[in-house]
């Protein structure tokens, strides 16, 4: 069934379905509430005149809808560089385990490769052993519990 998802970049008009994808995984995470982003500033921060993100989805060809996406933006490491920061990777409960996960995070290497950043980072949440099994596939990947994460909101 995989074979027939077509991996793209997205487009403007994929906002919606992306949106509602980053809702599915808020509630796996049990936060619901978390996601406050309206589709407007989605869709500027990422098609606007000046885009914060980039992403791949994976699209099913037989309804035009999307299963899974990859959004990502680059950033700096003082330390290391440019890097690719992902900042989600998504796909549908019913498409998981089709290897469509394996060919986003292809996507995401070959740009990190294309525009000569010196790596990929992201962050998994220590309780969700699906996500961290997977990222355990890929070669050179290291896990790093010595950091806190920090948040400060501005509202």
């Amino acid at each position: 069934m995989a074979d027939n998802i077509l991996i793209r970049r997205a487009k403007e008009s994929d906002v919606p379905e992306m949106l509602a994808l980053v809702r599915e995984l808020a509630e796996f995470e049990k936060a619901p509430e978390a996601v406050t982003v309206t589709l407007a500033e989605f869709a500027e921060a990422g098609f606007g005149d000046r885009p914060v993100w980039q992403a791949f989805v994976a699209e099913c060809p037989e309804n035009d809808a999307l299963v899974g996406m990859a959004l990502y933006y680059i950033r700096y490491s003082t330390w290391k560089g440019k890097m690719l920061y992902l900042e989600d990777i998504i796909i549908n409960q019913a498409f998981r385990a089709q290897g469509i996960g394996n060919r986003l995070m292809g996507c995401l290497e070959q740009e990190a490769r294309d525009l000569k950043l010196k790596g990929m980072c992201w962050q998994v949440l220590d309780w969700n052993e699906p996500a961290i099994s997977f990222y355990r596939k890929f070669p050179d990947t290291q896990f790093s519990g010595e950091w806190i994460n920090v948040v400060r909101s501005l509202s």
